[in-house]
């Protein structure tokens, strides 16, 4: 029987209560080899060009919510290097083996800066310009997810873009087909199939920027198999730096 895709199934995922840091830094290793295997760090890439395009001379403040190893942040901070820009990286988990992970890896120019902290709980001690989340929403029920998108309108001064998973059969077989032949962790594959399920439509985040109040945010599909929202301030609704 196929699976039903229909509504986002409240699944729990494994890998959160794992018993050892060990298999969690394996874990995220191989959630990294996902990430880039599918190409999920493209369209974060696009929307800070477009950032970067309109602010080409200012210190951009850039906070990744629930950064996992810090890989999207020291791609960043190749990105700013490469195009001579000024940046402020900042890494924000819940779960502190992440962040000990993230450390692990050398310093990049600029530094990464890691915080263990609850999203909501977060007080920046700088304004921040940008805030990005990827692979992150679809671990929230709707309320929580409404709360996050009014957190980061509130917090982001030129904006803010979501990164996660399509809810769509085409992406759940081939993860499947995936899972069968690559050296991942089982929960990785396990957790991966769950996270499809508990992902999202465009219709589900037009619901969500809308029963949030955030009509300019816009929803959009993007290939391959991931649903992404992005939020642009006009000048005249930017936030004081």
């Amino acid at each position: 029987m196929p699976m039903d895709l229909s509504h986002r199934a409240y699944l729990e995922e494994s890998m959160d209560v794992l018993s050892t840091y060990g298999e969690y830094r394996r874990c995220l290793h191989d959630l990294d080899s996902v990430s880039r295997l599918v190409l999920a760090h493209r369209a974060t890439l696009h929307f800070l060009n477009r950032i970067a395009a309109t602010n080409p001379t200012q210190p951009i403040n850039i906070l990744d919510v629930a950064c996992g190893d810090g890989s999207m942040l020291r791609r960043l901070a190749k990105w700013a290097a490469k195009r001579g820009l000024s940046v402020r990286l900042t890494g924000l988990d819940l779960n502190p083996w992440a962040i000990d992970v993230a450390r692990e890896f050398p310093n990049t120019t600029p530094p990464i800066e890691y915080v263990v902290s609850d999203v909501f709980a977060y007080e920046p001690l700088q304004p921040i310009d940008v805030i990005l989340s990827a692979h992150f929403t679809h671990h929230l029920e709707n309320h929580d997810i409404i709360r996050f998108l009014n957190w980061m309108e509130r917090n982001a001064r030129l904006g803010w873009f979501v990164n996660d998973l399509h809810r769509h059969p085409n992406p759940y077989r081939l993860f499947r087909l995936l899972g069968a032949v690559a050296p991942w962790h089982p929960i990785i594959i396990s957790d991966g199939l769950i996270s499809i399920r508990r992902a999202f439509t465009v219709d589900d985040w037009q619901a969500c920027v809308l029963a949030a109040g955030i009509g300019e945010a816009v929803p959009a599909e993007e290939f391959p198999a991931r649903v992404t929202v992005t939020r642009l301030k006009t000048p005249s609704q930017l936030l004081p730096a």
